[in-house]
């Protein structure tokens, strides 16, 4: 039996939410006086699935703390236990379960189940969040826009993990994100699709009504975050309207328009239903719901169309660096923790398994790796002496190996090294991480000299391909600076010329009408650079693509997520690879490198 403290509660966000979707009665955003679609409809004959209600309360070490919401679970007549269903989630649940509501889900489910024109579906309606007030006769706290308008994982997190298994016990439900799908309007339509942005493995099909996609917790950062994204395997449904917002937060109908335009650029499955006139709420949105939910469902393959005709001369879109289908290949795995990856003349790849003490050998035949030095080195890089320059910021020095004896050498000792780049004229510039700085080293007599200070904990080092420019990433910060490099080996023109993104943090208040929080750090990390100038730069967030001028390009997710990504080097075949240590394993991909 519900509480009247749960009801009160849903009362309460039913009241919210219809304060941001629109100032129209019930009746006015049921559109009566609209034509109505006829699968909005109850028909006779067509079975009717059932609807059970529930409360989940959150623990006290939930993502969202003693929150508790009301919700509600559609079974379609069809669903059969030996067959898993497909799953479709709606945020703002009251308004898509209400039969008299705009949307009236159960009755468009029931009919497009019926006449197949979607599959066997389980729909579970939840709301946001509401943490009760902790004094006789206060307002409990509505959590729906820090669950729902916030950009982090968070929500996604809390729906998978901790929701959805409550939810769906005792059900049958197909664990393929291709056969689930996300829905919301407004907020709710902005936290969709961050759900399957952050998951694509559970979640793959989404619908936004009137979606948010302006600066009420930073999504309007999301049109050029696509554009800079790897593309997701997602299906996207978009609907708003002329009349929808124009406000503090931003203009509703650009936002979408924007959002729409970015992914049909990346080549994403997407469509945007528009109209002229209506107004924030449900009403268009309603009366395109089941033509939405075929569309969504419909089993056509998606064959992306990409258009780059209007990128300018020196656009270095990721469109034209990305070979399509060409993802993520692991080509050495068991390693304790691998790093330090560098390349010879004829793309042979050499990591070190830090652990394990070893530098080891990938061939560009994909031959079993070899050993070939019992060392562990922070940083690797071929000399100009065709040797193999190493950095052990443990034993304080940097050594040379041999990589046919696998004999070595101190070059320098003293030295807190990390990484390093060697220059074609006998440089060594190498970055020492906790004293924050970058120290030169001269080849032909051994002497040292700091070459740079002050840099936020440097990490990273690349030199451009004619060996003009380097460029230094920050472990404790989120900038890539960059050095213009004399014959004599001296740096100047020191610029902070690339900013990395920072992972969207978990942790942290964001207050309305601030950007989404960050964490502190970009964790800047092994660089590479391509011979058409890109650079390439591992992270947190994943390997982060620049531009010659240091405009980003784009990330690349780390193929292991949850494991560090160490560093990054372009070889294999023609260098047409790029090859990152990630965690215990090495994995590569192919890129169009040459692409100007």
């Amino acid at each position: 039996m519900t509480s009247p403290f749960v009801i009160h509660c849903d009362l309460l966000v039913r009241f919210a939410v219809g304060l941001l979707l629109s100032a129209l009665p019930m009746a006015a955003l049921a559109a009566d006086a609209e034509p109505d679609h006829p699968d909005r409809l109850p028909h006779e004959g067509v079975p009717r699935g059932t609807v059970t209600s529930g409360t989940f309360t959150a623990a006290d070490k939930s993502l969202f703390p003693d929150t508790v919401r009301g919700y509600t679970v559609y079974v379609p007549a069809q669903y059969k236990p030996e067959e898993p269903a497909c799953l479709m989630v709606f945020q703002d649940g009251t308004w898509y379960e209400n039969p008299q509501g705009p949307f009236r889900v159960p009755v468009v489910f029931d009919n497009l189940i019926h006449r197949r024109a979607m599959p066997v579906t389980v729909a579970v309606f939840v709301s946001p969040g509401t943490v009760p007030a902790a004094t006789p006769g206060g307002k409990p706290w509505n959590n729906r826009s820090f669950e729902y308008d916030s950009m982090s994982d968070r929500y996604a997190r809390f729906l998978v993990d901790e929701f959805l298994p409550v939810a769906l016990r005792g059900l049958s439900i197909s664990p393929d994100p291709e056969r689930r799908a996300i829905c919301g309007i407004s907020s709710g339509g902005i936290c969709s699709f961050t759900v399957a942005w952050h998951r694509p493995d559970q979640f793959r099909r989404v619908i936004s009504h009137i979606g948010s996609f302006t600066n009420i917790r930073g999504g309007d950062a999301y049109a050029g975050l696509v554009r800079k994204s790897e593309p997701k395997p997602l299906r996207v449904y978009l609907e708003d309207t002329s009349g929808d917002l124009d406000n503090l937060h931003g203009n509703w109908p650009l936002a979408n328009r924007q959002l729409a335009a970015a992914l049909k650029y990346m080549g994403y499955d997407v469509r945007l239903d528009w109209a002229e006139g209506f107004g924030h709420d449900g009403r268009h949105g309603g009366r395109l719901f089941p033509e939405a939910l075929e569309w969504l469902w419909r089993d056509e393959p998606h064959r992306p169309i990409l258009n780059t005709a209007g990128d300018l001369e020196g656009d270095l879109t990721l469109l034209r660096l990305l070979v399509p289908g060409a993802g993520w290949e692991k080509v050495a795995a068991g390693l304790g923790f691998a790093d330090a990856p560098c390349a010879d003349a004829d793309g042979n790849v050499y990591v070190c398994d830090a652990k394990a003490g070893e530098v080891r050998r990938l061939a560009t035949d994909d031959a079993a790796p070899s050993v070939v030095a019992r060392e562990a080195v922070s940083g690797l890089e071929f000399g100009p002496d065709g040797r193999l320059y190493g950095c052990q910021g443990s034993k304080k020095r940097v050594i040379t190996i041999d990589p046919r004896t696998g004999a070595v050498a101190e070059v320098a000792t003293g030295i807190a090294a990390n990484d390093l780049a060697a220059t074609a004229d006998g440089f060594l510039y190498v970055t020492e991480t906790g004293p924050r700085k970058l120290t030169r080293i001269r080849l032909a007599d051994g002497a040292m000299s700091t070459a740079d200070a002050g840099i936020a904990g440097p990490n990273g080092v690349a030199l451009s391909p004619d060996g003009g420019t380097l460029a230094v990433s920050e472990h404790e910060g989120e900038h890539v600076w960059i050095f213009r490099v004399h014959p004599d080996g001296s740096l100047d023109a020191k610029m902070p010329a690339m900013t990395l993104r920072r992972p969207v943090a978990v942790q942290g208040e964001v207050g309305r009408h601030e950007p989404p929080l960050s964490v502190a750090t970009a964790q800047g990390d092994g660089m590479a650079v391509d011979r058409s100038g890109r650079w390439y730069v591992a992270s947190a967030l994943g390997v982060q693509v620049f531009d010659l001028g240091g405009r980003p390009c784009g990330v690349l997710p780390a193929p292991q997520p949850e494991r560090p990504l160490t560093g990054c080097v372009l070889g294999g075949p023609g260098h047409d690879y790029l090859y990152v240590t990630n965690g215990d394993a090495v994995f590569r991909r192919r890129l169009t490198t040459a692409t100007p």
